[in-house]
């Protein structure tokens, strides 16, 4: 096999469906094994039930928007800061020096730790939630984009200054079209990171949303609902993720 061959496209959804396939039969085979099985793992089939009863008995519509709404508003949030503040870092030592060792001390607080301080600040509605995850994406953001940008080959930087252009317009003019392709894929990454955070809140203090579904079903030991939830976020994750990637070479057309 050699590396960086691509493949028939068949060929690559076959084996998509293949590593899901392996998931599922390993955890049916764990669940008919395991005693007590019905309590601590449930089957597929019956975690199916479980899903069906949510949507119809509990309106679990009304948790996958809402918590689709705060990833969607506060991972929004947290892009439009951190690419100023990534680009300007990347391109000029005076804001590097201001943003960096800055931002290097927060991205290292454990974000978890400061959900009882948003509570008391914002309560537990949605601004809260946003406000975790903004928190937990844009400090994490701004030194990937900054790397990005400082990578910029040299001798373009010199060949725009040479036509005439100013240090902003070889940054919009050079950098940024660049760059924009590695940090769309970081972006990407990111939207992951977002989602974490946002079940890491909705666990703590949520009256609505995925991760309250899950808290309030580990308590009543309803653990198919647990793991129900657990794959809704997988399934939203995959559909978030694809959505990024399908429209990356319509967008960035000069790849």
């Amino acid at each position: 096999m050699k590396i960086y061959r691509d493949i028939p496209r068949r060929w690559y959804m076959a084996l998509s469906a293949v590593s899901f396939l392996a998931f599922f039969v390993i955890w049916s085979v764990l669940s008919l094994t395991m005693k007590s099985a019905h309590i601590f793992l449930p089957s597929p089939w019956a975690v199916a039930g479980f899903l069906f009863e949510l949507f119809v008995e509990h309106h679990f519509v009304r948790d996958i928007l809402a918590s689709v709404w705060r990833v969607t508003v506060g991972f929004a949030v947290a892009v439009i800061v951190a690419f100023p503040l990534g680009l300007l870092a990347g391109t000029s030592k005076h804001c590097d020096a201001v943003v960096q060792p800055f931002n290097d001390f927060v991205r290292y607080m454990p974000v978890a730790a400061f959900i009882p301080l948003t509570i008391l600040w914002l309560g537990i509605g949605d601004a809260q939630k946003m406000l975790i995850i903004f928190l937990g994406t844009v400090f994490q953001l701004i030194p990937l984009i900054a790397d990005t940008v400082s990578r910029v080959p040299k001798h373009l930087v010199e060949l725009g200054y040479t036509t005439g252009a100013s240090s902003w317009g070889v940054i919009r003019r050079v950098v940024v079209p660049w760059s924009l392709p590695t940090i769309y894929d970081h972006c990407r990454v990111a939207l992951g990171w977002a989602w974490s955070y946002l079940i890491v809140a909705e666990l703590v203090a949520a009256n609505v949303g995925i991760g309250h579904v899950i808290i309030q079903s580990q308590r009543f030991i309803r653990t198919g609902d647990v793991i129900a939830g657990i794959l809704v976020i997988g399934l939203i994750g995959l559909a978030f993720d694809q959505a990024f990637k399908l429209p990356k070479s319509r967008i960035f057309r000069w790849l």
